[in-house]
């Protein structure tokens, strides 16, 4: 077992390692917007084009706020991680349902793109973390 305080010294000597899979799984969210517009654009037009990218948007914006408080909370100390984790969980989620309230009571036609966008963006985003940590992570643990 490592000596308390070991964790600590090895991010204090790589400080980045906290959000080096960023830069892939925003390339990987950024790819996903385009077919996402697209699909969205022959299924309900230009509405349902901006409101796919939009939702795919969401997600990028969501996971990529999450990942750099979470970074920074455990960078200052481990154990704020549950409180920002959990604050910042309720904030996001009371925000975009108001917002998609708020959207659904005007009748706009992307909206139904809009959480399709979304959820595609969740599953991508999920998908291309795990094949992260299973390949370029596990690499870098092993040595």
């Amino acid at each position: 077992m490592a000596e308390p305080g070991t964790r600590a010294a090895e991010a204090a000597a790589d400080r980045g390692w906290r959000l080096r899979h960023l830069p892939v799984l925003l390339i990987a969210t950024a790819a996903l917007a385009a077919p996402a517009a697209v699909v969205g654009g022959v299924t309900r037009g230009a509405d349902g084009a901006l409101g796919a990218a939009a939702g795919v948007a969401v997600t990028a914006l969501s996971y990529t706020l999450t990942t750099v408080v979470l970074a920074w909370a455990d960078a200052r100390d481990p154990q704020l991680v549950l409180p920002f984790g959990l604050g910042l969980y309720f904030a996001k989620f009371s925000l975009l349902g108001g917002v998609m309230v708020l959207v659904a009571s005007t009748g706009w036609p992307g909206l139904i793109p809009f959480c399709l966008g979304i959820a595609a963006g969740v599953v991508v985003w999920t998908g291309v973390h795990i094949r992260w940590l299973a390949t370029v992570h596990a690499r870098r643990v092993s040595r």
